[in-house]
């Protein structure tokens, strides 16, 4: 499904109920499988990767498929590899099957999984064979993802000797790091973070009652249309004290045009006339903030530079890539620096006008939601594979036409190939 995109005709306005946070979502339901679900989350996020996580958590065949849902093929990789006495193999999309994931089975094997690669070396399908796991001292580059990381970690309590892990190499994505540290002494687990060493005794996870945020990650999306189209928006359901590293989505925009204020629960989210003329950041801690904040700097015609974005590349899609090519149909000449940088100094190219915009998605979600405001500017912007928000934010599409802006159902390449 390709949509056509008009914007609002008037100044676009309206309270967003913002989804919940899958991060948190799959963090929770792993912890809560990890004290035989004896608690009760209120709600979990209604998207695709969540309900990858509950049904594989629920199902008893010996084969589970995540699709395309990385965050499930970390920690069910970890979860699976201690449950003693089950063999499951676990598959994916052929996106996720060339996606790297022998870091963490390293790491499990070292802590006594049975875990063997199916096809390719370092890549799913993994069978695994699940078992107590020792655990004990591991060192693990923390430059790649997070997400092998907190998967070890949510285990490590109910690993026999409990788990010393040291993280090596310049750690990326750390508020994750941090959410799911937090999150498991919401479940009754204490832990120790000093410098790069992460320590965890063995202990016993206790049952709780949790309610699940509001996802920082969405309300990004429309911190970028406040920002292109100075309109009046309020976003509900965030938390002020977020475990979410990308709450920090309010401070990058404020040198992009756009100030905060809570008004009791609800974010209400400002045009302001000051704009920062070269944005310069680091976003290693918020690396899933990248596409929004690198469209809107573009449109705004802000040169950038931000770095700390290596884990790009092992996304749904290569994204320093999907960025730069996407950006270069809308005339923005993207340099990719040390496959760790994005930079624009304001160079641009000459566009065929002539032929609507079509934009490739990649089956990632993040790119169809970060290049859909720009509809604000280019009226009849058509977005490929529009359906792939499913994957975090199902209610995106209602969500715009709620504030106004108009989608078309229609066929990308017929109407290409028709002019």
């Amino acid at each position: 499904m390709d949509y056509c995109i008009f914007p609002p005709e008037e100044m676009p306005e309206g309270i967003i109920d913002l989804p919940l946070s899958k991060s948190i979502s799959n963090r929770v339901l792993i912890l809560n499988a990890l004290t035989g679900n004896r608690g009760r989350i209120e709600r979990t996020a209604e998207c695709d990767d969540t309900a990858v996580m509950l049904t594989a958590l629920s199902q008893t065949s010996d084969e589970v498929n995540i699709g395309a849902a990385g965050t499930a093929m970390r920690f069910l990789t970890a979860y699976f590899a201690m449950q003693p006495g089950r063999t499951v193999t676990i598959t994916g999309t052929e996106r996720m099957c060339n996606r790297p994931i022998a870091l963490l089975v390293d790491a499990l094997r070292q802590c006594g999984a049975s875990i063997e690669y199916v096809d390719k070396e370092g890549y799913p399908p993994l069978k695994i064979h699940g078992c107590r796991l020792a655990g004990g001292d591991i060192t693990l580059p923390a430059s790649v993802s997070s997400q092998y990381v907190s998967a070890l970690l949510m285990t490590a309590p109910l690993m026999e000797h409990g788990l010393k892990l040291t993280l090596t190499d310049g750690i990326v994505s750390l508020p994750y790091i941090k959410m799911t540290l937090g999150l498991m002494k919401e479940w009754g687990v204490d832990s120790d973070f000093t410098d790069n060493v992460i320590t965890v005794e063995p202990q016993h996870y206790t049952p709780v009652d949790f309610k699940v945020e509001a996802d920082w990650s969405a309300a990004s999306y429309w911190y970028e249309i406040e920002a292109l189209s100075s309109g009046d928006l309020s976003l509900r359901g965030l938390s002020r004290n977020s475990l979410q590293g990308d709450s920090h989505v309010a401070d990058f925009f404020t040198g992009l045009g756009v100030n905060s204020e809570w008004d009791g629960d609800v974010m209400e989210l400002m045009p302001s006339p000051d704009l920062t003329p070269r944005i310069t950041l680091d976003m290693s801690e918020q690396p899933d903030l990248a596409q929004t904040v690198v469209v809107t700097c573009a449109m705004l015609g802000l040169p950038f530079h931000i770095t700390g974005l290596s884990t790009l590349k092992i996304k749904e899609t290569d994204r320093l890539t999907a960025l730069r090519d996407e950006l270069r149909k809308l005339s923005f000449v993207i340099d990719i620096v040390d496959d760790n940088a994005l930079e624009w100094e304001g160079a641009r190219c000459p566009v065929d006008t002539s032929h609507p915009v079509v934009i490739d998605t990649y089956q990632d979600h993040r790119m169809a939601m970060a290049f859909a405001p720009v509809a604000l500017y280019i009226p009849g912007l058509i977005i490929r594979n529009a359906d792939v928000v499913t994957k975090s934010y199902p209610e995106y599409w209602d969500h715009l036409r709620s504030i106004g802006f108009t989608t078309k159902e229609v066929d990308a390449d017929t109407l290409l190939n028709n002019i």
